[in-house]
């Protein structure tokens, strides 16, 4: 398929799921990033597990899992994946905490709105878990870092 055809459209033009049946088996593997901006204050309540619905990086982190393992029924055309592994990792720093995901299937299609979309939730998760305590935060720069595909043997 030529660059910059979508595939999601028939020759009428109407949306459809994309036929994958004759694509080849493969390891593929999907990193995305994202950010959010918190107010230092918050930053040192979200370390000193002092927000008060709970823990606020584990359930993101279990958010971003459960959603990457559900991305077929959010966004409509994706095929459902049988992941084979997520894994969702914060890193603070002084103006916010960056979320990366990283996604791995054996399938015949990739894993990159999986990692996307487990940003995005794990994101929105801090979002609604800190939205009292801080009235500016700010999700920022979700995209994909990389993907790859890997031929198995059969």
């Amino acid at each position: 398929m030529a660059e910059g055809v979508l595939t999601h459209l028939g020759p009428d033009g109407s949306a459809r799921m994309v036929d994958i049946s004759a694509k080849p088996i493969s390891l593929r593997e999907a990193r995305a990033e994202g950010f959010i901006a918190l107010a230092a204050a918050t930053l040192g309540l979200i370390s000193s597990h002092g927000i008060p619905k709970g823990d606020v990086l584990a359930a993101a982190r279990l958010a971003g899992i459960m959603a990457a393992k559900r991305t077929d029924a959010l966004i409509p055309l994706c095929h459902q994946l049988q992941l084979k592994a997520v894994e969702v990792t914060f890193t603070g720093r002084t103006d916010g905490i960056a979320i990366r995901a990283e996604v791995k299937t054996v399938g015949r299609t990739g894993a990159e709105m999986e990692a996307l979309t487990a940003v995005s939730v794990a994101a929105l998760t801090i979002y609604d878990m800190c939205k009292a305590v801080d009235k500016t935060m700010r999700i920022e720069g979700i995209h994909l870092l990389a993907k790859s595909k890997t031929p198995v043997a059969s």
